[in-house]
């Protein structure tokens, strides 16, 4: 296990391993960078770092697909697993049981440096100075509304009275220099917190930070409880604080290993339109909506700062990566507190975030004496579909545990055969409904409710498989395997 205190060291990492495209050519900074990384997660290819963007001064560099499939076919996770400082060979499942355990343990708050120890401090621009122009910010797809200036950044965010810091993920546009505009759910944290400085009449200060510890990023785009400090919890994988730095211009502490900070406040009103962006369902995006401005006062940096960038779209990208192992972590979580004594959860990558495995162990029927399979379908959605994370996934299966969860063919073969046409399903109306998932209609979208459904796919008795596996006495696969 080795956790990286910064994004450098973790593409150092990668590239030692065979799993950074370092594109020297110089490229537009309109569409090429993000063509080539939506190229490279459809190939599964190295994750490619460009270091000359027209455009930008020398030294600027833009690193895509921070998370997503590694181009190591023995190590598909290894990013994800590098990234929270877990062996590369770790698999899903592996790293679901290392989110889940650390949330079980007390967490380990941050630790301020001084401002001359921080590299985000290198360079810092106040004024006129201060503007998105200096920095390759390409669009991510041709019918976005503007070029996205957060796919991969963390923002931070506190409550008025500093009881709360928030650490999260959320798409933010460019408007210009000295603007952008983000995507504020009310629901989710950050729609939360901006909630309560808006009834304050204030704006709500912010840092969004490009670059930080690669453990940062992927734990701002999971879900944790709320008014759980991700910085704390971060502190926990690591094992050691993480160290932050007072930011110039707000009262929040930011990473101090971070490539780049910016700084400023954002409106107590939706009044820019945001969007559209082509998300993790994978179609392009439609239409706009009112978002919050955020004003852009204050950026620092390292010197030649590197800003990661994630192009989501269809399988696979990092929504599909780590997002998917997070919420799969959170479920989990959810039903083994209320004692169901499950093996894994898992979402295949390959369902853009619309299924969710739930995975029963073969003694589960003795672990829960009198409950029936349907019975514990309709438990499971009871939990699930209460908690903020479960807005996203629709689709629930719970499945026995014979076969590889993580294995794309072996689910579509025990979904094809085990879930019934018509029975053996707990359907849950009026559940919350948002626009990202994409399987319903209109009418639900501006409702805000719609179905959601457990599929009880498990088996009354458990069938040996026509497989080399069990299909053949012990003494003949081992002939085979000796002779091939």
């Amino acid at each position: 296990m080795h956790y990286f205190g910064d994004l450098r060291s973790y593409i150092d990492a990668l590239d030692a391993m065979g799993d950074i495209l370092h594109v020297e050519r110089q490229v537009d900074g309109d569409f090429e960078p993000s063509a080539i990384t939506r190229r490279s997660y459809e190939k599964q290819s190295p994750a490619p770092l460009f270091h000359r963007i027209a455009g930008v001064a020398a030294g600027f560099r833009l690193f895509g697909a921070p998370a997503a499939l590694s181009s190591r076919r023995d190590m598909p996770y290894a990013r994800v697993a590098m990234s929270l400082g877990l062996p590369p060979a770790s698999t899903g499942p592996e790293i679901i049981e290392a989110l889940y355990a650390a949330r079980l343990k007390p967490g380990i708050p941050p630790v301020r440096v001084a401002s001359d120890a921080a590299p985000c401090h290198q360079h810092i621009l106040r004024g006129d100075a201060a503007t998105l122009d200096r920095f390759p910010i390409p669009f991510a797809h041709d019918q976005d509304g503007g070029r996205y200036a957060n796919t991969w950044g963390t923002l931070i965010v506190k409550t008025p009275d500093g009881e709360w810091v928030n650490w999260s993920i959320a798409r933010v546009m460019k408007v210009d220099g000295k603007r952008m505009v983000g995507l504020i759910v009310p629901s989710q944290h950050i729609g939360q917190i901006w909630t309560q400085w808006v009834a304050r009449g204030e704006p709500m200060p912010y840092a969004l930070v490009q670059g930080p510890a690669p453990a940062i990023s992927c734990v701002s785009g999971i879900p944790i409880p709320a008014h759980a400090d991700e910085a704390d919890y971060i502190g926990t994988l690591a094992g050691e604080p993480v160290p932050v730095v007072k930011a110039v211009s707000v009262d929040l502490d930011v990473p101090a290993t971070a490539e780049i900070v910016i700084e400023g406040h954002v409106s107590i009103k939706r009044d820019c339109p945001e969007g559209p962006y082509g998300e993790y369902g994978g179609y392009l995006g439609e239409g706009s909506s009112l978002q919050p401005t955020f004003h852009v006062e204050v950026i620092t940096h390292r010197q030649a700062p590197i800003w990661p960038m994630s192009v989501t779209g269809r399988p696979t990208d990092e929504s599909h990566t780590l997002w998917a192992i997070g919420l799969a972590a959170d479920a989990l979580t959810h039903l083994r507190q209320a004692d169901l004594p499950v093996k894994t959860a898992w979402i295949p990558e390959d369902s853009t975030v619309h299924w969710l495995l739930v995975v029963m162990p073969q003694t589960w029927r003795e672990q829960l004496p009198g409950v029936s399979s349907e019975q514990l379908a309709q438990r499971i959605g009871e939990i699930l579909f209460k908690t903020d994370a479960m807005v996203f996934i629709p689709k629930v299966y719970v499945v026995d545990d014979d076969f590889d969860p993580t294995n794309l063919r072996e689910v579509v073969w025990a979904l094809s055969t085990r879930v019934h046409p018509v029975d053996r399903r707990a359907v849950f109306e009026d559940q919350r409904v948002i626009r990202l998932p994409q399987c319903y209609d209109e009418a639900e979208y501006v409702a805000g409710k719609g179905a959601k459904v457990v599929f009880d796919a498990l088996q009354a008795a458990r069938h040996r498989h026509a497989s080399f596996d069990q299909g053949y006495p012990e003494d003949v696969r081992q002939r085979v395997l000796a002779n091939e």
